[in-house]
């Protein structure tokens, strides 16, 4: 499991005195406030932020140290991390996305269906994108109870019953 875990991104300037405009990937998505000092994937750069407004598709906030429109433009696209340690512990039912890229995924017959590529939503819940281990074609399963009903961090595997076709 990675140390570093994706809470958000910068999505480029809002308004003309240097403030971002900040996309959050927490549950909650004003918490990204709570999870300060931020950094970027490689950890070379640490930023603070602070929350202004509720915007569409995110927030307008204030990054230390950027005071110009053209500073926050140049930080469009960097993703924000925080430490794991910082961030809640979960239920035994959850998964942050990160912890679930790479595993192996395999029916409730023990056959490998292939690995986990990423995780996407788009907007009718997750979905968990499979390269196959014949060939480089993916396949997105739901991530349902019904449809995963096992995930086994510690053996990094996933136990599927696919629905009917999927594979």
């Amino acid at each position: 499991m990675t140390e570093q875990i994706c809470v958000g991104a910068i999505a480029g300037s809002y308004g003309v005195r240097g403030e971002v405009r900040v996309k959050s990937f927490c549950a909650m998505p004003e918490d990204i406030e709570s999870y300060v000092p931020l950094s970027n994937e490689d950890g070379s750069q640490t930023y603070s932020l602070t929350l202004n407004r509720a915007i569409k598709n995110g927030f307008s906030a204030n990054i230390g140290g950027v005071e110009t429109k053209e500073q926050a433009d140049a930080l469009k696209g960097v993703r924000l991390f925080a430490p794991r340690d910082r961030l809640p512990n979960l239920h035994d039912d959850e998964y942050y996305h990160t912890d679930l890229m790479g595993l192996e995924v395999y029916d409730t017959g023990g056959t490998l269906l292939g690995v986990v590529k990423s995780v996407q939503n788009h907007g009718a819940g997750d979905l968990l994108e499979i390269i196959m281990p014949t060939d480089s074609k993916t396949v997105l399963l739901p991530f349902t109870l019904t449809a995963v009903p096992t995930v086994d961090l510690a053996t990094g595997r996933i136990i599927a019953d696919p629905p009917e076709g999927v594979f």
